[in-house]
Formats: structure tokens, sequence, C-alpha cells
């Protein structure tokens, strides 16, 4: 089959027809895939009825996997998942939702601030590739900002400022900002500081994207106050109406984007009713900067 790529009404994210993913992706198919990840950086993969082992067929087809280990609070023994899986649920081991004060909910609620994936690990996510299994009777939405387009955006002034900077990231900054402190001293230790460009140059097409996220909590060499107000500040610049794609999700979709060309941040919705979302994740090329050993 043919894949064809259609952008997605005024946005920037592209809808993909011609492609069964319960099928083996052909060379062909997968050259198309990430021509048109370079292309939109959001691509939409509607009624895909697949597997977890389908999921992850496609996946590794695109390029190596990046595992979810110790990126949440979820203890090894309560995985509801294989690692080569981001259980993006609010389901416990047992498929039942989490209580609303479960820690584990509550850490989970950061993924409604914008933010890149893995930006907190040393070498940060490419792509990721979430699955729609089940979804609750409203909200859920997933949104994405267009991180291209917000560096074009920038004046003269911004763009010269930002083209050096480096920030830290920690999943324990984007959590702080929601009032959830109670990490332990293990969780404190896996969660250090890691440096990352704010402005990355895509490797195919050259063209810059402003390196954001709510786990970025610092820029080396600024006083604290001045860089999350300066952070801040473009997170709003970089997420205007302008910039965002917002996916309305049913069930069999599947929704790729790349982590070095956009944010995104899911929506709430109701904390009874199970929100099954299934992430693979593609491992990215080296780190953005130097890191001491």
């Amino acid at each position: 089959m043919t894949v064809t790529i259609r952008q997605v009404g005024p946005c920037f994210a592209g809808e993909v027809d011609g492609l069964d993913m319960r099928e083996p992706l052909t060379s062909d198919q997968a050259a198309a895939i990430h021509a048109g990840m370079d292309r939109y950086a959001v691509l939409v993969f509607r009624d895909q009825n697949i597997d977890d082992a389908q999921q992850l067929a496609f996946t590794r087809r695109l390029g190596d996997i990046e595992h979810a280990i110790g990126t949440s609070l979820r203890a090894a023994a309560d995985y509801r998942l294989p690692t080569t899986f981001a259980d993006v649920s609010n389901l416990d081991r047992g498929n039942r939702p989490f209580a609303r004060d479960d820690r584990r909910r509550l850490f989970a609620i950061g993924n409604r601030l914008w933010h890149s994936d893995s930006s907190f690990k040393a070498t940060p996510a490419k792509y990721s590739l979430l699955r729609a299994v089940s979804i609750p009777s409203r909200g859920g939405d997933t949104q994405f900002a267009d991180m291209r387009a917000a560096y074009d955006a920038l004046d003269e002034e911004t763009m010269a400022e930002v083209e050096d900077l480096v920030c830290e990231h920690s999943q324990m900054f984007s959590r702080q900002l929601i009032g959830f402190f109670d990490f332990t001293d293990e969780e404190r230790e896996r969660f250090k500081p890691v440096r990352q460009r704010l402005v990355r140059a895509h490797p195919v097409t050259g063209r810059n994207s402003l390196y954001l996220s709510s786990h970025a909590g610092s820029i080396v060499g600024w006083p604290i106050p001045e860089a999350r107000a300066f952070l801040r500040d473009l997170i709003e610049h970089a997420t205007q109406r302008e910039f965002v794609y917002t996916h309305k999700w049913r069930v069999g979709d599947l929704v790729m984007w790349d982590n070095r060309q956009t944010m995104h941040r899911a929506r709430p919705f109701p904390a009874d009713e199970p929100r099954d979302m299934r992430r693979t994740t593609l491992a990215g090329d080296g780190p953005t900067v130097a890191h001491a050993a």
C-alpha cells in the first residue's frame, strides 16, 4: 500500500492514509513516515486496531527502542506493561484507576504540563508513539505545540539570546510546579538534572526548534528566578493557539510525534474513569550537550 499524508486542517500535523499496522512495514513505507515526521512533526494514524506486539513491531521498524525504566513512581512489581512500553495510563496492575490521592497518580498529573518526553535523560527521546486502548467519556485530549514555528516567531533579540543557552531538566522541576514534593532519597538521586540545549537544529531539515519543557528548571549561568521567569515566557510564547494542534482521541488511534520539534500535554479527564494509553518510544541519537562522566 502507498502511504499518503495530508495536513490536518490549518494545523501543522499530518494524517496518514494507506497503512495497516497489522502488516509488516516495508522500507518504502518507513521512509515515507520518516519524511512525514520531518515535515509535520506529528502524524495521526486513525483506526489502527492493533495489539501491543504489533505496535512494538511497527516502532522497531523505525529505529531503536527507548526502554521505560525508572521514569515514573511505579515500582517494578507494579508494572502492567513490559519496559518496551511507557504506561501512560491511570491504571494499577489490576487495571483499576488509581485512587485520587495515590502518589503515582499525582506524579503523573505532571503530564498535563507542556513537556518533551525524556528531556530529563542525557540522551532525550526521538519519536513517541501513543496508542489509545481505552478512553474516558470526556476530556483526555492531547495537545501538541510546534516548536519550529515558535522559534521562527521569536524577535531577533530573543533569537540571539537563546542561541547558545543550556538548560537543566529534571522531573522534579516539573512536579514541583504542581506542588508535588513527595520524593524519596532514591527518587531524588534518580531524577538528578541533566543538561540540554535550548535551541536544536533538526539533523535532516536543518530547521531550528526551541527545546522547551516543564522539566527545564534552570539555565546554566543564570540566577534561578530569572531563568524560570524567562523559560515561562518562552513556553507562553510557544504555546499560543496558532502553534497548537489538539488531538481528540478515538479508540484505535495511534499518534506519533517528534520530541525534538514539539512539546505536548495531556488534558484533564474524570479521575474515576480508565484512560489506557500505551507509548512506545524511539531513542534519540545522542546527547544535545556534553555531559560529565
